[in-house]
């Protein structure tokens, strides 16, 4: 498994021990000239769980990977938070918003995954 995917699995596992729902993996990785090679979103229900899922992400990525991010965006009101790793970009999002921007279909030829929620 290449780097890249191993990130995003352990994204995905820190988004899903937060109750993060509708997690969706964007993989650009095939499109020229996109910023990163995977975008993985999801949403929480409050700001305070966006900031707990973004916290989990950053805390379990470092235990796992050793990987810090580059940035983090969107902190101070958390209701959409960007963490970027380079090659993947973590995209938590309160719902309005993520329906808002719908980042999931900015790419026609991108290959999109729905991970299924945990409840």
């Amino acid at each position: 498994m290449n780097e890249e995917k191993n990130l995003v699995n352990h994204i995905i596992a820190a988004c899903q021990d937060r109750k993060a729902k509708s997690i969706v993996t964007v993989d650009l990785s095939e499109l020229p000239g996109a910023i990163c090679k995977y975008f993985v979103i999801c949403e929480g229900n409050t700001p305070i769980q966006v900031s707990a899922i973004a916290d989990e992400v950053v805390d379990n990525i470092k235990k796992k990977t050793k990987e810090k991010p580059i940035s983090i965006d969107g902190l101070r009101e958390s209701r959409w938070i960007g963490i970027d790793y380079g090659t993947v970009i973590v995209h938590i999002f309160i719902p309005e918003l993520r329906e808002f921007y719908d980042l999931e279909h900015l790419w026609a030829d991108a290959k999109l995954e729905q991970i299924p929620d945990i409840d």
